[in-house]
């Protein structure tokens, strides 16, 4: 169990740092800092989605008892997967971080310009940081202790979740360049909402579907016949998946009504000189409120 902790811990930060290392120094690219550290934690974010997935795909084919089936690769993958949901947190920083500076806009904020920039992180990121800490400190535990070895079915089919987030990932570094005009970008949107809408949010009431074919039972007795425990939490995993997915669909409102106004990218973002910060997308890419950014920068500095 601690070898695969270990290897996690050494994978995932690693990877992160061989890419922004290849993307800084490889002739023809030679990216920035700020460049090559953003699109590196995509790139990583993707890999982990797709082993996830492919994981998940290969436990859920392999449990035709849903319940009682046990593979092998269910825990050791979650063992293997805790360490990235604790450095995303770090990436998810680093991307925060560089993206004020990308655009040659730094954060005046006196003295401790990083802290203030990181209360302003958590304040903004609130909810995708509770996320992972609960994927750690909750999730972590309860897969594999909790369980006791039952359910496998059921969480080979959660990781297939990830499979949304290859696209989610495009979408944040597109958004970022300001290719929102792109074809790619229109193609890469409706892909990631069928992907998330599929992935995330019909996962769980799947879950429940398949216990009632299994236990013979409606589908509405399911939250009556299975532990409380299982109601509750799939309750609190699906509430945020349902949140991001409402931020999609009206980003995707914007993109695809937007353009039929305007084929162009939309002007840079200039700074406010009141709040001498620049507006700029999230490091989680759903939220759209990006109006409030100077106002948290402002209360971070104070």
């Amino acid at each position: 169990m601690l070898m695969i902790l270990v290897a996690g811990s050494i994978f995932f930060p690693g990877l992160f740092l061989l890419s922004k290392r290849c993307l800084k120094h490889i002739p023809g690219l030679r990216w920035s800092e700020g460049d090559a550290v953003i699109v590196s934690a995509r790139l990583v974010s993707s890999i982990q989605a797709i082993m996830a997935s492919s994981a998940g795909y290969i436990i859920a084919t392999s449990c035709r008892d849903i319940i009682e089936d046990q593979h092998w690769l269910t825990s050791s993958y979650i063992l293997f997967a805790v360490p990235y949901f604790v450095y995303d947190i770090y990436a998810m920083f680093m991307c925060y971080w560089y993206k004020l500076r990308v655009k040659g806009h730094e954060v005046d904020c006196g003295l401790n310009p990083l802290g203030a920039a990181f209360s302003s992180y958590l304040r903004r990121e609130f909810l995708m940081v509770l996320h992972h800490v609960v994927m750690v400190t909750v999730c972590f535990p309860v897969s594999v202790f909790w369980r006791q070895g039952k359910g496998d079915y059921f969480q080979g089919v959660m990781f297939l979740a990830e499979l949304s987030t290859p696209s989610v990932c495009l979408g944040k570094i597109l958004i970022q360049y300001k290719q929102q005009h792109t074809l790619l970008h229109k193609v890469n949107g409706g892909l990631m909402l069928a992907t998330f809408f599929i992935c995330r949010v019909l996962l769980f009431p799947y879950l429940f579907y398949a216990y009632s074919r299994y236990a013979s039972i409606p589908f509405y007795m399911v939250p009556l016949s299975v532990p409380w425990q299982c109601n509750l939490g799939a309750v609190l995993l699906m509430a945020p998946q349902v949140y991001w997915f409402s931020l999609i669909c009206r980003g995707a409102f914007r993109l695809f009504t937007g353009s039929s106004r305007s084929h162009h990218p939309p002007p840079a973002a200039k700074t406010d000189s009141d709040s001498k910060a620049v507006q700029c997308p999230p490091t989680n890419g759903y939220s759209l409120h990006g109006t409030q950014h100077g106002k948290e920068l402002k209360r971070g500095c104070s």
